[in-house]
């Protein structure tokens, strides 16, 4: 496992298969990447079609339910690949061209509930959620940015482990990356320490309007996070920005903005970054606590049937690290104590199949101009 140690109060580099450089892995596909075998893809229409038969909705497949003897085998291997490997898998050829979109629903939450627990993304408890562009500007308080086509800068999400499968790509644009939390941890600590040492204090976050009951309408969470001597990340830009229209917040330091700015350049840096171009079909998954993630902007396609769409999961699962008390003062526990998504007051979770509005309150106050 990749851990650090305090020595003296000094803050030393992390170690292990999870920290890791773009492209010496891009070289080295076999450890992170699978094609579903035909095998595969049998066993998943007999656990798709016994969904069907028995007329379950998406929200009741259990792992139990969605039987899946060989390949489960396989996703136990890529929850240890998760949890104590680089960090990040991608599954190829999920025949999405082939299922109706229900079925396709089916046979990715039936995967998802073989790692973890499908948890809240969003206000309107979304257990399934869209990505793609419902013409929101995600600088407004409640915008988002996975409802947009813009730019999202290297970040975190929330969750346990975050699952991407693609059903549509864009006309132009949407590449993904990712990069190893812990190889910009360490690149940051070789060049400023000080730097360092101000991510792992107290920064104040916007929870953009869906706010749990009894909490605050933001939180604290420090950007590198140290449980049992290892080390998290949580770093989404946005929402430490939104949280300055709160008057009674601290301001952001000088120090703490040249600590964004360098943990965005250092991330952002071609000698660590791993590029992964998304074909319909294929399932992205990354353990949110030690990779981080980002998109490119990107342009449509005229006709609404084409245009790009990926399902998401947040998914808990009680394989994953131990984690700062912090991160509970913004997610909540799930039964099994992981972080558990979203949870507004009288909100129940949903699969929609089609893509719905997330967010709090009108979707007007998030459209853009």
């Amino acid at each position: 496992m990749a851990q650090t140690e305090l020595h003296s109060g000094e803050l030393q580099p992390v170690t292990g298969p999870r920290v890791w450089r773009g492209p010496q892995l891009a070289t080295r596909g076999d450890e992170w990447s699978y094609s579903f075998s035909d095998a595969d893809l049998a066993e998943l229409d007999r656990a798709i079609a016994a969904i069907e038969a028995d007329g379950l909705d998406v929200l009741d497949i259990t792992r139990e339910r969605f039987r899946l003897p060989g390949l489960g085998r396989r996703l136990d291997l890529v929850q240890e690949q998760l949890q104590h490997g680089v960090g990040f898998a991608l599954l190829r050829g999920l025949p999405v061209e082939r299922y109706s979109r229900r079925q396709a629903a089916i046979a990715y939450f039936g995967i998802g509930a073989h790692l973890g627990e499908a948890v809240s993304q969003n206000a309107r408890g979304h257990a399934l959620g869209h990505v793609c562009d419902l013409g929101f500007d995600a600088s407004l308080p409640t915008g988002r940015g996975y409802q947009t086509s813009e730019k999202l800068a290297f970040h975190t999400d929330p969750a346990d482990i975050v699952g991407l499968l693609c059903l549509k790509t864009a006309r132009s644009g949407g590449l993904s990356s990712i990069v190893s939390a812990g190889a910009v941890y360490n690149t940051m600590l070789a060049e400023r320490p000080d730097l360092v040492q101000v991510l792992t204090e107290t920064i104040y976050r916007d929870r953009r309007g869906e706010i749990p009951e009894g909490r605050e309408p933001w939180y604290r969470l420090p950007v590198f996070n140290f449980r049992d001597g290892n080390l998290t990340t949580n770093y989404v830009r946005s929402t430490i920005n939104k949280a300055q229209r709160f008057a009674n917040l601290p301001r952001l330091t000088e120090q703490q903005l040249e600590a964004f700015a360098m943990i965005e350049r250092v991330a952002a840096d071609p000698a660590l970054v791993l590029e992964i171009e998304f074909l319909p079909g294929d399932i992205q998954l990354l353990n949110d606590h030690y990779i981080m993630h980002s998109r490119t902007a990107y342009e449509d396609h005229p006709e609404p049937e084409q245009r790009r769409h990926l399902l998401r999961l947040w998914l808990a699962t009680e394989a994953g690290p131990p984690l700062a008390d912090a991160y509970y003062e913004f997610m909540g526990r799930t039964r099994s104590g992981r972080p558990d998504g979203y949870l507004m007051p009288g909100v129940k979770l949903t699969a929609p199949l089609y893509p719905e509005d997330g967010g709090p309150g009108e979707s007007a106050q998030r459209m853009r101009a």
